[in-house]
């Protein structure tokens, strides 16, 4: 046969831009408090987890609550324990604070050296904690969380390495 049949039929696959996909499965009789699952398509952490005996009519059930990773609001799920459930690929990164603008958009430092300035400020009492340690003159670290295609400022803390 000719090469040029060869690359005619040749199949061809697409490859995904970073790799990873957003989550897994995992057995529901797995999960655990404190880790994290996908509730109605929202990444949470599991806070409250009680599992229901194997009955007459059925296996055993799992009911779980978890709270939003990024805006704190709650949801349940009721799942058979032989089910598979979602748990998100969830990411923490240290980012230095570079710059705070006035539309509380941040400038952050990554470890390449590179700049990243898409992420806001959060609200409430972490943001105005932020800004106020910022504009006093401390160096920043902010602890960026990101999972299913969302970025959040979840946690900041004074860098201390560069003194």
């Amino acid at each position: 046969m000719s090469d040029n049949y060869d690359n005619e039929n040749s199949e061809s696959f697409q490859k995904a831009a970073s790799g990873a996909s957003l989550s897994y499965p995992v057995q529901c009789s797995s999960l655990r408090k404190n880790g994290f699952v996908l509730i109605k398509g929202f990444p949470c952490k599991i806070v409250e987890m009680s599992t229901s005996k194997t009955g007459k009519h059925g296996g055993a059930k799992v009911h779980l609550v978890g709270i939003d990773i990024f805006n704190g609001k709650k949801y349940e799920e009721l799942c058979p324990s032989t089910h598979n459930m979602e748990v998100p690929n969830v990411v923490r990164t240290d980012c230095q604070l570079i710059d705070i603008h006035d539309d509380n958009f941040v400038s952050l430092l990554l470890d390449d050296g590179s700049t990243k300035d898409d992420l806001s400020l959060p609200t409430g009492e972490l943001g105005e904690n932020i800004k106020n340690a910022f504009e006093s003159g401390k160096d920043l670290l902010v602890n960026v969380q990101s999972a299913m295609g969302q970025e959040a400022i979840i946690s900041f803390k004074e860098n201390t390495n560069n003194r």
